[in-house]
């Protein structure tokens, strides 16, 4: 499959998805969202692919907002169908995925791109990057889950701020806040998000796709985290997976997952 505005490789059963807008810092508009959701798609659906990269092109952007042009003179009817075809396309789409996905942060992560990296399942990012929510500054709120899954991460009194000041946060002070998980230089980024890929690749998928759902209920207000994963737990007990891994463990040598 050919894409304009994104780069794919697979290798060693991790996909790489690369936002490839340098000239615009690889802002977000309709095409690019379709992309991201089909690029993700297929990846997910490749039997061999176990971990997703997404990073962005470049050294100065991740993904620098959404395209601002593109919906410049929506209405209220075209801004909340704009909101729930960004949910349902991409964001909640990767946020619920069984493939665990690693958002590797060069540069700037501004409004959608913030809320792109949020909705991924671990983040690293470059000495250089810096995160914000300024869409209040545009007389909007962030609209791709910004002020649900940044509480979530950081806290709501924190989240309250960086929101309603709309400012920017470096790498090391989204490290303190616990919105990334490592901050490395620009020029290791993708090399620790692969070996992070590459230690999740040997262990179960069918386990981990479990844990994902898991624990993703803990923060879905219909669900009861605590009865998904007892019944996640017991589900693992029949699949050739917990075999596997229970007597390579008995026997004393690696699993063949």
């Amino acid at each position: 499959m050919k894409f304009k505005n994104l780069l794919y490789q697979s290798d060693n059963r991790i996909a790489y998805i690369t936002i490839n807008r340098p000239d615009k810092l690889n802002a977000l508009n309709a095409l690019t969202l379709k992309e991201i959701y089909e690029a993700v798609k297929l990846a997910d659906e490749d039997y061999e692919t176990r971990v997703i990269i997404i990073t962005g092109s470049g050294e100065k952007a991740f993904v620098a907002g959404a395209d601002i042009k593109e919906f410049s003179k929506f209405n209220q009817i075209e801004g909340t169908q704009l909101s729930t075809k960004g949910h349902q396309l991409v964001f909640d789409f990767i946020e619920n995925l069984e493939t665990p996905v690693i958002c590797a942060v060069n540069g700037y992560a501004l409004g959608g791109g913030l809320e792109l990296a949020m909705a991924c399942h671990i983040r690293i990012a470059s000495t250089n990057a810096q995160f914000g929510l300024p869409e209040v500054s545009l007389g909007l709120i962030p609209g791709y889950g910004g002020t649900q899954r940044l509480p979530q991460l950081i806290g709501k009194g924190r989240a309250f701020e960086l929101i309603l000041s709309a400012k920017m946060i470096n790498a090391e002070k989204a490290l303190d806040y616990g919105l990334v998980n490592h901050v490395i230089s620009l020029e290791e980024l993708l090399d620790t998000a692969t070996k992070i890929a590459l230690s999740i690749c040997k262990n179960s998928s069918t386990a981990i796709s479990s844990a994902i759902y898991a624990i993703n209920a803990g923060f879905d207000v219909n669900k009861d985290g605590y009865e998904i994963e007892k019944e996640s737990f017991g589900n693992c007990f029949g699949t050739a997976d917990f075999k596997e891994g229970t007597q390579a463990f008995l026997k004393k040598r690696k699993p063949n997952f």
